[in-house]
């Protein structure tokens, strides 16, 4: 499991979100980000999956607070090293698609979210 970047644990949706008529987010939408977030990582040069070990901390800097929270993390679930950069090059790749230039702590906390099934069903 620690070779997995993200798992998601994703359940059945209520029949009254089904029927809602909520605006979401449209297919086009999605794509346009996901295009724009990938144009970001190809000017630094790789995709974020391929970021190199000895540039991870240069590209996924983090702010103070994204500091503590990955601290935080690393040490309440045991993360190896290998779990450490994975998260953090999935927090890049959040804030990528958030149009942000920095890793915030809100995107670390995201990127942890996605590691979930690490510690809740293989351990």
């Amino acid at each position: 499991m620690d070779r997995i970047d993200i798992h998601v644990e994703v359940p059945a949706v209520p029949f009254k979100e089904l029927r809602g008529n909520q605006a979401a987010e449209s297919s086009a939408e999605i794509r346009a980000r996901v295009q724009q977030a990938r144009a970001v990582q190809h000017s630094r040069g790789f995709y974020n999956a391929r970021i190199p070990a000895r540039d991870i901390r240069r590209i996924c800097a983090l702010d103070d607070a994204g500091e503590r929270t990955l601290e935080m993390a690393v040490r309440r679930m045991g993360l190896s090293a290998r779990a450490h950069d994975r998260i953090l090059k999935v927090a890049r790749t959040v804030a990528d698609l958030g149009g942000s230039p920095g890793v915030s702590a809100k995107h670390v906390a995201e990127a942890v979210q996605y590691r979930s099934l690490d510690r809740n069903y293989w351990t």
